[in-house]
């Protein structure tokens, strides 16, 4: 039988999409591992995740600064002799640093985990934070915000999250130069004592793991015996109304555009619907702002919707940089957009087509190991329940089209969107 080459292939929606078995251990330290066993490659990801983000804090920007220190140098190493340690072995070691979490991530030969993972133990216990490396830390980071500050694209999204929660609040505040010169080396020996602890860690090992990586973990990582009580986040009142502000850059050609409203986390009800909605507004290449703004109207190059989320909040924001004469327009257009999908219900060819998009990225999350820690880590870390990844998507296949106009009206109403224009005055 002979393919017809003119029609195109009917669209299925898989129908099974289930989060990859995991297995819990727990060191003789008492930190949990959560393992997953998949792959064919040689190779193993090892992730601890210490609760020493912004929310502990005792000082700003002491998280990542003590993050970013970690590997420079320990009481038995210096930086350089651990970075060659690692690269004769082959391992990567990284320490990105998230706003609720320090994070240690390790790729390794399987075959040589047992080799590193002395290391990485003198790493995590005994690291000198020594002071010329902290003012080297200073001035580059200062020097990188002078950079950052003179994009407008940085400065609306700095402008729009201390909009949402606060200059005060851990998700809020913004770096200045003055913030990077107070911190001193007792601060960060101060914060990684406090939060780096058995107490506040959790491991994530992922690839082709075998029983003998677990007896190295528990042999090296099990034995640190640093212990502390628990340090609990602080967060000040949020702000209440929203608002408009305007940052003039008379010398640019382009305006940077953000709206944005704070939302919620993961552990809220409505986090699995407006995870549809959001795409069907600006998620994905095909979405509405895209059609409009981009397509249509031809006004950016690109427009987005997102939701941020973090483990004790979250927030909706949309962003573009479009020439100084089309700002007005733009913004025209968008709040046009919200009102649609406030006082109409999306058609059902749209919808079909946002839900297949997005059980495809459910498929991508699943799809080989290091992914699926990625998914569980979150599971884990941010107390979601069991079915959270099976709530999300059956949400999404199911969720109707009267049921995203009742999230379009609870979340996106006019008055509770904060805008930030960053550039040129508008043109009307």
């Amino acid at each position: 039988m002979m393919l017809d080459r003119t029609k195109a292939p009917v669209i299925r929606m898989p129908e099974d999409v289930q989060l990859p078995k995991y297995t819990r251990h727990v060191l003789d330290n008492g930190i949990p591992v959560y393992e997953v066993h998949m792959g064919t490659q040689e190779v193993v990801k090892l992730e601890l995740v210490f609760d020493a983000g912004r929310p502990y804090e005792h000082k700003p920007l002491v998280a990542r600064a003590t993050t970013s220190l970690l590997r420079e140098g320990t009481a038995t190493y210096a930086g350089s002799e651990i970075a060659e340690f690692f690269d004769f072995y082959g391992c990567s070691l990284s320490l990105p640093f998230n706003l609720d979490s320090a994070n240690v991530i390790m790729y390794s030969l399987s075959r040589y985990l047992d080799k590193v993972l002395p290391i990485l133990k003198d790493v995590l216990e005994n690291p000198s934070f020594l002071a010329s490396e902290l003012q080297s830390f200073i001035l580059r980071k200062q020097q990188l915000l002078k950079e950052d500050l003179t994009k407008n694209e940085v400065v609306a999204y700095r402008t729009i999250t201390e909009l949402i929660f606060g200059s005060e609040h851990p998700y809020g505040y913004n770096s200045v130069e003055e913030m990077y010169a107070a911190l001193q080396r007792d601060d960060l020996e101060e914060h990684f004592s406090r939060t780096y602890t058995v107490n506040s860690c959790t491991i994530f090992l992922s690839g082709k793991t075998t029983p003998a990586h677990i007896q190295s973990l528990n042999k090296y990582i099990g034995s640190i015996k640093r212990t502390g009580e628990k340090v609990l986040p602080h967060f000040p009142p949020l702000p209440k109304e929203a608002g408009k502000h305007f940052l003039a850059r008379p010398d640019t050609v382009q305006t940077a555009l953000r709206m944005g409203r704070r939302l919620f986390n993961r552990q809220h009800e409505d986090y699995s619907g407006m995870y549809v909605l959001n795409a069907l507004l600006g998620g994905y290449f095909g979405s509405r702002l895209m059609a409009n703004i981009r397509e249509d109207k031809g006004y950016t190059y690109h427009i987005f919707s997102q939701l941020d989320v973090m483990k004790f909040d979250g927030y909706l924001y949309i962003g573009t940089e479009v020439g100084n004469e089309f700002v007005a327009a733009t913004y025209e257009e968008i709040y046009k957009e919200l009102a649609l999908l406030r006082n109409e219900a999306v058609s059902a060819e749209e919808l079909g087509m946002v839900k297949n998009y997005l059980v495809g990225t459910y498929l991508t999350m699943i799809d080989g190991p290091f992914q699926a820690s990625e998914l569980i880590k979150t599971m884990v870390l941010e107390n979601l329940p069991e079915d959270f990844f099976a709530t999300l998507v059956q949400t999404t296949r199911k969720i109707t089209a009267k049921q995203l106009q009742e999230l379009a009206n609870r979340y996106l109403q006019e008055e509770d969107i904060w805008q930030v224009s960053v550039g040129a005055p508008m043109k009307n």
